[in-house]
């Protein structure tokens, strides 16, 4: 399981809101010198989501995230309003391994599918729920599917990962939602990575565990506890190793 620490930008700094609420918002200072810590902890990706962009669609980050792309020693999987095409091809090909698409997968889904087939592996899709519902345009709104709906619906595409947020979770520290995440290995094919909730080494060796049909979660993302230092990266690797 991969250990992705996420970096999420406003105003283009580093932040962490809780539950996606820009009320709730904690300021980690440069987003260059948080991802430097991170890579320098062993960690080999870098999740990096524009927050404003995920609300407005406008991409007020999108300098600072592709500078992010070019400057840092990682993978990088960059998220947050992505909903066209010249989005998506604009950071694929300055040097991101990976986008992922929310908004666009209830809004505009040929787009995904175009991008999928255009970029195979390289296009993830963000399924940010509360309960079975996905929440869209920086989870301001609902999108009137379920996660169930949109797995099917998206099943044959050549996706690089399917992203699944449990927003009551996201920022708290208090778990992740394994229970939701078992039913989404057991119905998608696609790699799983999870979001929301880890807090502790202890929640990433029960994501590392979790298993249906044979398979597991090919990640797992964590934003505050690393941010905060409450669990270092090498420790979040150390987590994540035994079961990989």
């Amino acid at each position: 399981m991969e250990l992705l620490p996420a970096i999420d930008l406003r105003e283009g700094g580093a932040v962490r809101l809780v539950q996606g609420d820009f009320d709730r918002s904690t300021g980690y200072g440069d987003p260059f010198a948080l991802a430097r810590r991170y890579v320098e902890g062993g960690a080999r990706w870098i999740h990096v989501v524009d927050l404003e962009a995920a609300r407005t669609g406008e991409p007020v980050n999108r300098a600072v995230v592709l500078d992010l792309v070019q400057g840092v020693e990682a993978q990088v999987q960059v998220g947050g309003g992505i909903r066209t095409e010249a989005d998506a091809a604009q950071l694929l090909e300055a040097g991101a391994a990976r986008v992922v698409l929310g908004t666009a997968v209830t809004e505009t889904p040929e787009v995904v599918a175009t991008l999928a087939a255009r970029y195979p592996g390289r296009i993830a899709i963000g399924l940010d729920h509360r309960g079975d519902t996905l929440a869209v345009r920086g989870w301001a709104q609902s999108s009137g599917a379920t996660l169930d709906d949109v797995l099917d619906a998206l099943a044959a595409l050549a996706l690089g990962a399917v992203v699944v947020t449990a927003i009551d979770r996201d920022g708290t520290l208090q778990g992740p939602d394994t229970e939701g995440l078992a039913r989404v290995l057991a119905r998608s094919a696609h790699p799983v990575v999870a979001s929301g909730g880890v807090g502790a080494p202890a929640d990433l060796e029960a994501l590392a565990a979790l298993e249906a049909d044979g398979r597991r979660l090919a990640g797992a993302i964590v934003g505050k506890a690393l941010a905060e230092g409450t669990m270092s990266v090498k420790e979040a690797m150390a987590a994540c190793a035994p079961f990989g």
